[in-house]
């Protein structure tokens, strides 16, 4: 069954994903659309909802990073059985979500004055507040979200790797259990091969 990622030549809401499907071991068409020259009208007109990322699988599509990410990980050891577990880390993604949900408005921010103010909000704050939680709950739950290796650390990493790039920052660098978490993945088997052979992300 023919399995296709849809996303930019970016991190951003799909790099987890890849991490996902890499550290699964599937084969799929990582498709990589220049953001420069986004929209393309003939494909953003047939999107669900007009954006990206988009999974194929067979001839059926799913939209919504979150969504791919979590029924990805349902066929693998990365989503637990148990519904409270699964609520858990569900928590823990949206949560990682909101942290996101106020670091983009640097990114869709054009003026520059504006900007400067914003990136210094969240390097000061919005990152601090959020980060010291992940942080907190990491370490209390043995380096992972809901103890052992799952959906969400993947989510985690990819967001915070995003979060770098665009900022021109390393925020892990003052929380260690972040920092070892993100090394862990990354040294995944899948992960670590798809790492090394990709090319370095340019904005």
């Amino acid at each position: 069954m023919a399995k296709r990622l849809h996303y930019f030549d970016l991190p951003g809401r799909a790099e987890f994903i890849r991490y996902i499907l890499h550290y699964s071991g599937q084969n799929f068409e990582d498709v990589r659309y220049e953001r420069s020259k986004w929209p393309i009208k003939n494909i953003k007109d047939n999107l669900p909802y007009g954006q990206l990322p988009l999974y194929e699988e067979g001839n059926k599509s799913l939209n919504q990073s979150v969504a791919i990410a979590r029924y990805l990980a349902s066929k693998t050891d990365l989503l637990p059985s148990d519904p409270w577990q699964q609520a858990i880390l569900d928590a823990a993604v949206l949560n990682i979500n909101d942290f996101w949900g106020k670091a983009v408005v640097y990114l869709m921010e054009k003026d520059p004055v504006k900007k400067a103010a914003i990136k210094k909000q969240v390097s000061e704050e919005v990152v601090p507040y959020y980060f010291s939680r992940f942080e907190k709950e990491l370490s209390s739950s043995g380096g992972h979200f809901g103890g052992k290796l799952s959906w969400a650390d993947f989510i985690l990493v990819g967001m915070v790797e995003t979060a770098n790039l665009f900022f021109g920052e390393e925020f892990e660098k003052k929380y260690p259990s972040i920092t070892a978490l993100m090394k862990k993945v990354r040294a995944l088997p899948g992960i670590k091969e798809y790492i090394a052979s990709r090319k370095p992300y340019a904005l």
